[in-house]
């Protein structure tokens, strides 16, 4: 399964590899008295996803096993899981922390919000692909039986992996839908929820941030002018949303809007929220951590240090 990689991750190739030595010195370092954790750390983390699978492939032609099993079987608590993520295909890593996030009795939503809204159409369509080929269910169904109203509506929306991923921005539109989002939120009685759904669930980040950034839009300042009752140029489209809407729902629409003007600065908050207090919330850890590593964790990581003074990495140590 092919992975969305951008060019801000701080994993790469790594060079002069080889499938062959790397699942040898894993099955050595699995299969001596005691596990050689360092061994595995130093494999598992300086090699791309795509190399993990090749000596995920070589390690099952060598030894009969999947590699995954054996570090199951040979480690424990959230060193596995984060191990056994590392060897994981990112589709496969994906459908799986969305059906942990369903389990059971409640719904973990904020780990629902993140991957939905973080995720690239094309990534949209591979997880769902994993997930019915892992769950047999459809991801759909799911989300359908979990969740509820307009929440559901929306996430459904995002699981289907429809929102344009053209970089090109289109003026017109911008305008048009910032006098739509004004017109289904602040200028009626109710809210018409599904006008809030089809622009922040289909349009692009960059479409979106163009209508949302009144200072960067002249044509919010032109509807302005042209005296709509209230200044939307200036009440921002946070505000409408949290004036507007309640609950989960509200939670997923500006986790949208964070998405759209900055991603990695969205992920970099969730990484601290992850990480602040008594315990640590090692679910969100590590899934961010490992999805972002090929992405954007060089961003997230800027992000961190500017929204909280210290790095990142004093953080996780």
């Amino acid at each position: 399964m092919g992975i969305c990689v951008g060019h801000r991750g701080t994993m790469r190739d790594y060079p002069g590899f080889s499938a062959s030595v790397d699942a040898e010195a894993i099955h050595k370092a699995i299969r001596g008295i005691g596990t050689d954790e360092k061994t595995l750390i130093s494999i598992l983390t300086e090699r791309s996803n795509a190399q993990r699978q090749l000596i995920a492939k070589e390690y099952q032609a060598a030894y009969g096993k999947e590699l995954k099993d054996d570090l199951k079987g040979d480690l424990s608590g959230h060193f596995k899981c984060l191990m056994v993520a590392l060897v994981t295909p990112p589709a496969v890593f994906d459908a799986k922390q969305l059906k942990k996030s369903m389990k059971g009795t409640g719904t973990n939503e904020d780990a629902l919000i993140e991957i939905l809204t973080t995720r690239t159409s094309r990534q949209m369509k591979e997880i769902g692909q994993a997930y019915y080929t892992v769950y047999k269910k459809s991801l759909g169904d799911e989300i359908s039986s979990e969740t509820s109203g307009d929440f559901r509506k929306a996430l459904l929306t995002l699981a289907d992996g429809r929102r344009d991923e053209g970089l090109k921005v289109d003026e017109q539109l911008a305008k048009e839908d910032a006098q739509i989002l004004y017109n289904a939120g602040e200028n009626k009685w109710g809210t018409d929820e599904d006008t809030f759904t089809e622009i922040l669930c289909l349009r692009s980040f960059p479409q979106l941030k163009l209508s949302m950034d009144s200072h960067y839009n002249p044509f919010l300042r032109c509807i302005v002018l042209a005296n709509i009752s209230r200044n939307i140029s200036q009440k921002d489209i946070e505000d409408s949303i949290k004036g507007e809407l309640s609950g989960h729902f509200e939670d997923l629409l500006l986790a949208i809007v964070c998405c759209a003007r900055n991603t990695p600065a969205f992920l970099a908050k969730r990484l601290h929220q992850a990480l602040k207090g008594a315990g640590t919330d090692e679910f969100t850890l590590n899934r961010i951590m490992v999805s972002r590593s090929e992405i954007d964790l060089l961003d997230i990581r800027a992000e961190f240090k500017k929204q909280y003074g210290y790095s990142l990495h004093s953080a996780i140590k």
